[in-house]
This record gives C-alpha cells, sequence and structure tokens, in this order.
C-alpha cells in the first residue's frame, strides 16, 4: 500500500483534535483554513475513510477518526522524540509550545528558562501567556496552554498539580529603605509601613488574608495593584514597601531592590506545574516542562 499523506496531514489532523474547530487548529498550526481543509481531505482520502464529521456549528470525530487520533499522536510524538533527541536536528526542529504563567513567575523565573530553551531548540516557538491564576487554569483546561504555572488553588478537578518549589513571602523595598538591612520584618512591621497590596481579585491577596486573618493591619494600603510585578515597580518609584513571593523578585545584585524574610507567620506558597490529566504532552512541552523543573533553584 503507498502513502499518500505526509506528516504536514497528520500534523493538521491533530490540530483540529485538540482545537475542536478548523479555524481554530488552522491558527494553531499558522496556516489558512482552506489550506487546513485541503490537508484533511487529502488525509481522508489516502486513508479512503470520514474522519470527521463536520456541520457549520461543529466538527466532531467519527467512530473511525477516534480509533485513528491516538495512534497519530503516538505517532508524530515518538517522531519529534526521535528527533529532539538527535542535537544535530534538534536546533532545526519547528513547532509551537504555549505555557500560561502567573506574572509573579512571568516576570524574572521564565525568561531565563526561555532564553535556555531557545538555545536548545531556536524555531520551535515559545509562547508565555501572563496571565491570573484563574486564568491560568482555564487556559490549561481548554487546551490553549500545553503547560500552567501557579500556585496551589482550587483546582478543576480535569487538572492535575505537580509541586515545582514552596516559597515564603518576603518583604520588597528599596535599598535605602530603613528596613533594607534587617534580618527579618514581621507581618505587624509591615503594616505600619506605607505598603502596596495586590487587591481582591489577586490569588496571591486569597492566600495572604488566608494566612494573615488573625493580623489586623495598622493602617490600609496606599495603593493596590492587579499584579505583583506592578507592585516592585511602585516600589522601586519609592512609593513605599510591599509583599511577594521569593519567585517574584528578581536575582541578587539588583541595583534597586532588596529582600527581607517576612515573619510572624512565615507565608508559604506552593507552586507547580499544571497539567490537563490524561494528555499526553508533545516532546516539545515534554522539554519545556524538563527545563522548568532543572532551573527552579538556578
Amino acid at each position: 500500500m503507498s502513502i499518500n499523506f505526509d506528516l504536514n496531514d497528520l500534523q493538521a489532523f491533530r490540530a483540529v483534535v485538540e482545537k475542536g474547530s478548523f479555524g481554530k487548529a488552522a491558527e494553531a498550526i499558522h496556516i489558512s483554513q482552506p489550506a487546513l481543509s485541503r490537508r484533511i481531505e487529502k488525509l481522508e482520502d489516502a486513508l479512503g475513510v470520514k474522519l470527521f464529521e463536520r456541520t457549520t456549528r461543529k466538527v466532531s470525530l467519527t467512530m473511525v477518526g477516534r480509533a485513528f487520533a491516538p495512534r497519530a499522536q503516538r505517532l508524530l510524538d515518538d517522531l519529534d522524540d526521535a528527533l529532539l533527541g538527535i542535537s544535530d536536528v534538534a536546533s532545526t526542529r519547528m513547532g509551537n509550545v504555549t505555557i500560561a504563567c502567573v506574572p509573579s513567575a512571568a516576570y524574572y523565573f521564565m525568561p531565563r528558562v526561555v532564553a535556555r530553551y531557545h538555545q536548545l531548540y531556536p524555531k520551535i516557538r515559545v509562547r508565555v501567556l501572563d496571565a491570573s491564576a484563574h486564568d491560568v487554569h482555564n487556559a490549561v483546561v481548554s487546551g490553549e496552554a500545553d503547560l500552567g504555572l501557579s500556585f496551589m488553588g482550587n483546582l478543576d478537578s480535569a487538572l492535575e498539580f505537580e509541586l515545582l518549589v514552596q516559597e515564603a513571602y518576603v518583604l520588597a523595598c528599596r535599598r535605602d529603605h530603613p528596613l533594607a538591612h534587617r534580618d527579618s520584618v514581621t507581618w505587624t512591621e509591615f503594616f505600619q509601613q506605607d505598603y502596596i497590596a495586590v487587591d481582591k481579585t489577586s490569588g496571591n491577596r486569597f492566600l495572604l488574608d488566608q494566612a494573615l486573618i488573625h493580623i489586623t493591619p495598622a493602617r490600609p494600603s496606599i495603593c493596590e495593584t492587579r499584579h505583583v510585578v506592578t507592585m516592585l515597580g511602585l516600589v522601586e518609584a519609592g512609593l513605599g514597601v510591599t509583599a511577594v513571593p521569593t519567585m517574584a523578585m528578581p536575582t541578587a545584585g539588583h541595583p534597586i531592590l532588596i529582600s527581607v524574610p517576612l515573619t510572624e507567620p512565615q507565608v508559604i506558597r506552593s507552586v507547580g506545574l499544571i497539567k490537563r490529566r490524561g494528555r499526553t504532552l508533545t516532546p516539545a512541552a515534554l522539554e519545556l516542562e524538563r527545563l522548568i523543573f532543572e532551573m527552579k533553584t538556578a
């Protein structure tokens, strides 16, 4: 039997299966929708079967399509895995991988991971969706993102969480602030300062409110923002101090900012990778996952 289809046709098939629509699939693999339709038609003609039921409202797999989908996925994954394992070939591999990430991890941690990934696989495009914890979860559930990087919360039953690191909240201040050279600062002392807080829409705010329920702030915050990285910018500008998770802080040697441990109590958050339960990651996504765990303490 001659094979009258190619890898592009299989990749188009996989994209439609994952995205659930021809339009979204075409966008994901960067071709026009008519071009994608031609690839699917070519694959169906070559196999002599119908893989999709198409109406104006939805696309669904036929019975034959449902049986073929996992086999096509394994074939593509095995090929990608083999090619990524050959160093001379890996640098020429093309593709996409998407990670949804809370801003507190996206600002200082993820750039180092993406830089290393780009060194290894310069033609694989990494897409970082910086979003709230809630939106990170939704992006992984919907399949918009291969992976999510977020802190533990009320996870959807369709998701699984793998712990990356447990990190403490620290005081972030300018190097010329009176608290900058303290060994530690209590939360009671923190709330006596001019401080900047995240607003109630933030997952960090919910976590802190739960942990500090027995502490009554001496004064309200002077400013509230939605994202941790915005708070750091306000601290740099001299507006006050703030409390952020360790991962959100720049590496040692920052010319303006410094962190001081916050105590009584020490507030910890669990940060990890979120994946859709039962879904096999592509080799490109698996390699990104490996680098994230490798570089978590780098």
